[in-house]
């Protein structure tokens, strides 16, 4: 199979790479660029597990090809934090017990925080919709909106702050 290259901004830094273009963007970023972050649950873009940013979209990575990232802006979990500062949705779900066993978790918090750039003071019933393609097998979700919405009220406060 012939192979071509893909570029992107992969978590704010540019990444050029050879693929095949059958491979997934969730190998590609588990195996080219070890970014073991997003997890592959049920290759079906169900679970959400695998859920990363592509150009401001939350997308389900295990259905999504790389080469159909080319040019595009991709994020993952692993650019959330930033010079070591844990990212809003990151210290809700700490703050709020928003995980148990953690394989959602990544997905969750990349979904939660796409959720707060569309709706930065969601009310928990917009939560629980913005959240429902995301799903724990361990929480019964109580936490995760919590967590969701106390990263709501920590955004906003630095807005105010700023």
């Amino acid at each position: 199979m012939t192979k071509q290259i893909v570029s992107m901004t992969l978590n704010g830094r540019k990444v050029e790479e050879l693929v095949e273009p059958r491979t997934l963007l969730i190998h590609f970023l588990r195996e080219k660029m070890n970014l073991t972050g997003a997890h592959i649950g049920c290759e079906t873009s169900h679970c959400g597990a695998c859920t990363v940013d592509v150009d401001g979209q939350s997308i389900k990575s295990c259905t999504h090809l790389a080469v159909q990232c080319e040019g595009s802006e991709v994020n993952t979990v692993e650019g959330l934090a930033q010079a070591g500062v844990l990212h809003a949705v990151q210290e809700g779900f700490y703050k709020e017990h928003g995980l148990q066993c953690g394989f959602c978790t990544p997905g969750m918090l990349m979904r939660a925080s796409r959720l707060l750039q569309e709706n930065p003071n969601p009310t928990e019933e917009e939560v629980r919709v913005g959240m429902s393609g995301n799903l724990c097998r361990c929480t019964g979700y109580q936490n995760i909106v919590k967590a969701v919405l106390h990263a709501a009220r920590a955004l906003q406060q630095d807005k105010v702050s700023a």
